[in-house]
């Protein structure tokens, strides 16, 4: 598989920072709404494929299976097209750099966001409309749900921080592969032990925390998470924007400093 220099990968970043900054408004919407969507496919196979897996492979084995699945999001981003805000996070070394105002990387940024949220919402509302999943496999999901929002403030970030910098080089490494193998290899490994550590995707919590909220109206649903009431109780709206808030700003610093900027800081002179 052939790959790009560590430098050239740099490089690369600076180029793909420059084109999204510069897109329109339009492309931006489109690509960050079926970004959101890949990601909700991803987080409904790994439900599927994770709610029992663990009685029969182990926990660790399972989460690890989770990952594999669930890296099927982030090749379809790279490989088909979308705009993923985690990914976006790398268009900070555009900025150091000097090729992409630091206006139009927030622009894009807040546009990919919130068009990455409507894509995994459609994808969501599809899922649970659909009766796809067995009442076993919703009261796994709801578990998931009900575990994100349980979360401190300081798991929520220091999770979101770690998960990005892992999703962030994840595409850095997409950008220097040459062939589709090589992209795949890039989203597999570092997407993989994310999810298998545990660590906070913004997007993917887009869908996981929504579909836990719609599920919470499903008596059947409830019956088979085995929560208590008060943990039922903590799946609000409120709890959803308590996790978003600082699993986002911990995604930021993941991607826009452990990536971006330290890669910057060593490849700076190549850069300008």
């Amino acid at each position: 598989m052939a790959i790009s220099s560590p430098p050239e990968a740099a490089k690369i970043c600076c180029n793909v920072a420059f084109s999204k900054a510069h897109e329109p408004l339009i492309t931006t919407l489109v690509l960050g709404f079926v970004a959101g969507a890949y990601i909700a496919f991803g987080g409904a196979i790994m439900t599927f494929v994770t709610h029992d897996a663990a009685a029969h492979i182990g926990l660790g084995i399972a989460k690890l299976l989770g990952g594999v699945v669930f890296a099927l999001a982030l090749f379809l981003i790279v490989v088909a097209g979308g705009e993923l805000f985690t990914g976006n996070c790398l268009m900070a070394i555009g900025t150091l750099s000097g090729c992409a105002a630091p206006s139009k990387v927030l622009k894009n940024w807040i546009v990919v966001y919130f068009a990455n949220m409507a894509g995994a919402a459609v994808v969501t509302l599809m899922l649970w409309k659909s009766g796809v999943f067995s009442d076993v496999i919703n009261g796994y999901a709801l578990r998931i749900a009900a575990g994100k929002v349980d979360l401190t403030f300081t798991q929520m970030l220091l999770r979101g921080i770690l998960c990005n910098w892992l999703v962030a080089i994840a595409v850095w490494v997409t950008y220097a592969a040459h062939d589709v193998a090589g992209k795949y290899v890039g989203c597999l490994v570092p997407v993989s032990a994310f999810v298998a550590l545990g660590f906070e995707h913004s997007v993917a919590n887009m869908y996981f925390i929504f579909f836990g909220l719609l599920l919470k109206t499903d008596p059947a649903a409830v019956q088979a998470s085995g929560l208590s009431e008060a943990a039922i109780a903590k799946l609000t709206t409120a709890g959803y924007v308590g996790n978003m808030i600082p699993v986002t700003i911990g995604n930021i610093i993941g991607g826009a400093f452990f990536v971006a900027t330290l890669y910057f800081a060593v490849f700076r002179k190549e850069l300008n």
